[in-house]
């Protein structure tokens, strides 16, 4: 993924169509060793990535597996693949959007560490790409309502997005 030029001090990193987000330099995915192990630096308030705070949720899929498709009217999400490689796929749905109807995939993981803003009508989606489980922390900006979900599912295959997982 090309990443744009820093300007006026402040780097930017790849998000999603929602476009790129302005990170002091001395932040970024910050991943450390320490012995024995290491510790890695995933979301902060002052990174003003989510408008609020709804709820931290994970999950745990295993190789092979496929997640999709699934978007949000009222909600957006922040996705980070804590373990295992997983290949995420977005495809825009919004009508106003400059990406309309655009795919974009972003592989994510161990030694690959991204954090992806999914803007509210962003169809997404996962495959497990490594032998080790895939555990995905989404946080969003609403809490999940079971009486009302916020939540419009698609299939993976679905024709309209037309992506082929393998």
């Amino acid at each position: 993924m090309n990443y744009p030029v820093p300007r006026d001090g402040v780097s930017l990193r790849a998000s999603s169509f929602g476009g790129f987000h302005p990170r002091p330099k001395r932040r970024g995915i910050l991943a450390a060793k320490i012995k024995p192990g290491f510790l890695v630096e995933v979301l902060r308030q002052d990174d003003k990535l989510l408008q609020k705070f709804g709820q931290t949720t994970f999950t745990v899929a295993y190789q092979g597996t496929i997640k999709g498709f699934h978007f949000h009217h009222k909600q957006d999400d922040l996705w980070f693949v804590a373990t295992g490689k997983a290949k995420i796929v977005l495809y825009d749905l919004r009508k106003n959007s400059l990406t309309f109807k655009k795919t974009q995939v972003i592989l994510a993981g161990e030694n690959n560490y991204k954090l992806v803003l999914i803007p509210k009508g962003i169809a997404h989606g996962y495959q497990v790409l490594s032998k080790e489980p895939v555990l995905l922390f989404y946080h969003t900006t609403e809490p999940y309502n079971a009486e009302s979900p916020d939540e419009e599912r698609l299939p993976y295959n679905s024709p309209e997005i037309g992506y082929k997982w393998r």
